[in-house]
């Protein structure tokens, strides 16, 4: 049966997914899981001290060798759920190309890729990252040497079943869909659908979503076999150490609201969510014209910059992140203060994620919403789905407005400076087209002289 197909399709009874497990005597430790001594290290060595909530509940199926559907919210500590049980069946059964994790996004595979690295390093356990954006042929002699885990994105996957020599899964002995619901959601039902005929049918299923839709149960009836469902959070909520905020502004001092927001907060790391890439480049360089280390990160930069901006952030060595909604989901930025979305999210589900990068593992975290003349009816929205009214942050209106005259002067370099890059971007297109037109030339005229050559 095919994994992809539209949303019209009933759902299966829940009849076909044994009940959520059991809650059991709450486990101190991994230790209390099931887990080795030897991955306990490495668990503490990450500074993994008590297990999550749906570590506590998936990770003793899954060690029993059972297909697991996880639901969990954002944050929660899928990756130690799936990677930690197949550690350990590595070390029992020791084998090349053992699994592979798919998931949505090229950040959310490099991500997935440190933590089994770093799990799995005192086992020699390696890994290849297999997405879009980077070099195929670098990414086939990864494959060549047959890594232990392969995390990919589901497109470039495809392109190296169908065109890498000497590639296949036919010994894969566990698949991992991590937020399936994305998965689907980014129109990847075909590719899912073509992995699924190329690898064995006798393997071990982990499929971990945010969300229950209809794509995600038609795909668990595809690939699972007798799943057992792991449920930490089944309705949309948000964190309870997360302090949730809105500020209602006209449209177009949304600017010098966000100026003066950074400043009465300073000292913290934010994340600003803005709705396209254009927005968030230009959002970037406004900041930097005002002294903010402000790094943009969104789908238009290539591979290199867009892991170079995130390890800035990461590192602290630039405090402001300005993403699209890329960057929403599953990324785990342990020092997230304050999430602020510049522009307020169309699909309210999304607002989740976005402000779940901020309150993880426990700790407290600030998120701001930008509601606008225009964004009243996706703000009730939101209210509707996580189930309470936002307090409004306290502002002083007199200080924004103060902001605006040195807002705007930086609003007009931010401006200049987009316009000069869009010029460079377009001349360096020109020139690549320039030398692909004069290699297409020289190779025609070298044709010529090896035919006349051949002729006498």
């Amino acid at each position: 049966m095919a994994a992809g197909g539209g949303e019209g399709q009933a759902a299966e009874p829940e009849a076909a997914v044994e009940p959520e497990v059991a809650a059991m005597e709450e486990p101190r430790s991994f230790k209390d899981l099931g887990v080795t001594d030897v991955l306990c290290e490495a668990c503490d060595q990450l500074g993994w001290k008590m297990p999550t909530k749906i570590q506590i509940e998936a990770i003793p199926v899954a060690l029993q060798g059972r297909d697991v559907i996880g639901l969990a919210e954002t944050g929660s500590g899928k990756t130690g759920a799936f990677a930690l049980p197949i550690l350990q069946a590595l070390l029992e059964t020791p084998q090349r190309l053992f699994a592979l994790v798919l998931t949505p996004t090229r950040e959310l595979a490099f991500q997935i890729s440190e933590q089994f690295e770093a799990l799995g390093s005192s086992i020699g356990v390696h890994s290849a990252v297999i997405v879009g954006g980077i070099d195929t042929m670098s990414q086939s002699l990864a494959l060549a040497k047959k890594p232990h885990v392969i995390i990919a994105t589901p497109g470039r996957l495809v392109d190296h079943l169908e065109n890498t020599k000497g590639f296949n899964l036919r010994a894969l002995k566990f698949l991992v869909m991590d937020e399936a619901d994305r998965i689907l959601n980014m129109d990847f039902e075909t590719e899912v659908d073509k992995i699924l005929k190329v690898i064995p049918r006798d393997r071990k299923t982990l499929l971990f979503s945010a969300t229950m839709t209809k794509k995600v149960q038609k795909l668990q009836r595809a690939a699972l076999k007798n799943p057992v469902k792991c449920a930490v959070s089944s309705k949309y909520q948000t964190v309870e150490k997360l302090q949730q905020y809105y500020i209602f502004i006209p449209s177009k001092f949304k600017d010098s609201y966000l100026v003066y927001i950074l400043n009465e907060l300073a000292g913290n790391s934010f994340m600003i969510f803005c709705s396209t890439c254009n927005n968030t480049q230009r959002t970037a360089l406004l900041l930097r014209n005002l002294g903010f280390t402000a790094i943009p990160l969104h789908g238009q930069m290539s591979q290199n910059k867009r892991l170079g901006s995130l390890n800035k952030f990461k590192a602290k060595a630039r405090s402001i992140l300005l993403a699209t909604d890329v960057a929403s989901r599953g990324l785990d930025i342990p020092h997230v203060d304050v999430v602020i979305n510049f522009d307020i999210p169309t699909h309210s589900k999304d607002y989740i994620h976005r402000v779940g990068r901020t309150a993880r593992a426990g700790r407290s975290g600030k998120s701001i919403t930008f509601v606008t003349q225009y964004d009243v009816e996706l703000f009730q929205r939101i209210e509707h789905l996580i189930g309470k009214k936002l307090p409004a942050f306290p502002m002083q209106e007199e200080e924004v407005m103060m902001l605006t005259e040195r807002v705007a002067e930086a609003q007009r370099i931010a401006r200049m400076e987009l316009r000069e890059q869009g010029e460079k971007k377009r001349s360096r297109n020109d020139n690549d087209d320039d030398t692909e037109e004069a290699i297409g030339v020289r190779n025609k005229v070298a044709g010529g002289k090896k035919k006349k050559r051949k002729a006498f």
